[in-house]
């Protein structure tokens, strides 16, 4: 491709650690784990460096890095290093009741808000108007923005989804007045539902400063390494987007790393559907894979206490990793939720600390290498078979709520904690653990192809106009996918539904439909 051999490197920019693959095709050439950094950019240093020196690998030879990061999701929950946005809303005289961020917990809405404006506009699920854009008020907010020195702008509209004129009207008009700010539009980002997906534009325009300086340091890290090649973005769907669509839309990152992870664990595996456990540190994430990719979730999405709509996968988050402390009481052993977490080399009994964790019941079990065994002392074969038990219900119970069948599923296991699972949990028709597990999510990243998607509200009255209406779906979902980078010749439609919404008029019916492509590879730096 493009005159390069076809190395790709994974890279998993984790809260505790730096997660790199080197790929050749099918062959995983090298692995690293090392401690994330502070300022992102040497750990991702130390990580690739690593791996090209253990690859044999010239800089040169690298056609692409791909990379996942909480970094944006990790921001949101802590509420460290969020911009203050505006939110201006189209919908007068409609939506006065529930204004914009409202429901917002007061501590994330004090790091965020910067105002809100109700102008005249929307639109009717069927596209027709409610009011024209007030182009005089919108103009005035702008003005306003410039005066007090926010950056941010978040513009929502009624039913955008459905026709997005009046959101872009506005953005224009904001933009010749004040074209310092910069603005996010909830149809771009956000489904049906306007509170959520104005949610979803709010927390977009907070992180896009934080977006600017992670891309830097991005960037900055590949060219110390000598990669001129360019870098992608892993997104909360398994696909990727380039550096400069993260910097506009760094939202989209959101449960990046479970996504990669079950995206890696299919590519090890070669399972297309299937249960992944995904064992960390201080947490499990449990999710499922339907043709090779997360599914995604149905329902509306909470994160730092704010309910969005944009596409989430469908992963169950529960409180099992290899620094969850094991207690015994009265004959009963307990595991977690609580965790040393990354204090696990301090705190461990098999690394001379005082605490008993799961890893030191997998290690005194006999199904883990790591540490000191001898440092165990009394722990008893009663107290490890205890455990190992209660480890097995966790990962059960957590499989039977991610399950939509009663029928046994394959489980593929994941994570440097996999070690903890010694036994196939019961609703599971076979146990997988491949090599290089404990990187899937650096696999994931690298794999990583790119999509395309459409969600939206059609009238359909009759058999023509629903043939029509899934037409359309299908061309704009892949259209998408090719402006976001993927190869035109290989985009595939991989999901399209439709849903009758009977409390509509007129035959509505929301379709949604997501097409995906293999990455066409750009030799422009920084994607």
């Amino acid at each position: 491709m493009n005159g390069r051999s076809g190395l790709r490197i994974g890279v998993d920019v984790g809260g505790t650690n730096t997660d790199a693959v080197l790929l050749s095709d099918r062959d995983v050439l090298a692995t690293v784990k090392v401690p994330t950094t502070s300022d992102v950019g040497s750990g991702i240093v130390a990580a690739v460096r690593t791996i090209l020196e253990q690859g044999q690998a010239s800089p040169a030879a690298v056609e692409a890095v791909m990379i996942g990061t909480t970094h944006f999701t990790n921001a949101f929950v802590q509420r460290h290093d969020l911009a203050k946005v505006h939110c201006l809303r189209l919908g007068l005289p409609a939506s006065r009741g529930v204004p914009p961020f409202s429901g917002w917990p007061d501590d994330v809405r004090d790091a965020v808000f910067a105002g809100r404006t109700l102008v005249r506009g929307g639109y009717e699920f069927d596209g027709r108007t409610i009011g024209e854009l007030d182009e005089n008020a919108v103009e005035e907010v702008a003005r306003t923005l410039q005066r007090d020195g926010i950056g941010q702008l978040a513009i929502s509209g009624i039913f955008s989804q459905i026709n997005d004129d009046q959101e872009r009207g506005a953005a224009q008009i904001v933009q010749r007045v004040a074209p310092e700010i910069e603005v996010s539009l909830s149809s771009e980002l956000g489904r049906t539902g306007l509170i959520e997906r104005e949610n979803a534009a709010i927390m977009n325009a907070s992180l896009r400063p934080l977006a600017e300086k992670v891309a830097t340091a991005f960037a900055d890290a590949l060219a110390t390494l000598g990669l001129d090649c360019p870098y992608y973005v892993s997104q909360n769907d398994g696909t990727l987007m380039s550096a400069d669509h993260m910097r506009s839309y760094p939202v989209l990152t959101f449960a990046a790393g479970p996504t990669n992870s079950l995206r890696g664990a299919a590519w090890l595996t070669g399972a297309s559907e299937a249960i992944v456990v995904d064992i960390g540190g201080t947490t499990s994430d449990v999710g499922v894979l339907v043709k090779n990719f997360p599914r995604q979730s149905s329902v509306h999405v909470d994160v730092g206490g704010v309910r969005t709509n944009f596409r989430m996968p469908d992963v169950l988050s529960v409180g099992l990793g290899g620094g969850s402390r094991v207690r015994e009481q009265d004959g009963v052993v307990t595991v977690g939720p609580d965790s040393v977490g990354y204090r696990l080399t301090e705190e461990a009994l098999i690394f001379g600390g005082e605490q008993l964790t799961a890893s030191d019941i997998a290690v005194a079990g006999g199904w883990a290498q790591i540490g000191d065994r001898e440092k165990l002392g009394a722990v008893n074969a009663a107290l490890v078979t205890g455990a190992a038990e209660a480890i097995r219900q966790i990962v059960a119970t957590a499989i039977d709520k991610v399950k939509t069948s009663p029928d046994p599923m394959p489980m593929i296991l994941v994570g440097g904690g996999g070690v903890l699972v010694n036994q196939q949990p019961p609703g599971v028709s076979e146990m997988m653990r491949p090599d290089h597990a404990g990187v899937a999510n650096a696999i994931g990243a690298a794999i990583g192809q790119v999509s395309g998607e459409v969600d939206s509200i059609f009238a359909i009255t009759d058999p023509t106009e629903r043939e029509s209406a899934l037409e359309k779906a299908r061309k704009e979902a892949t259209d998408k996918a090719i402006e976001a980078g993927a190869a035109a010749g290989s985009v595939e439609i991989t999901d399209i539904e439709t849903f009758p919404l009977q409390y509509l008029p007129g035959g509505a019916t929301r379709v949604f439909c997501r097409a995906v492509g293999d990455l066409a590879i750009r030799e422009t730096v920084g994607g």
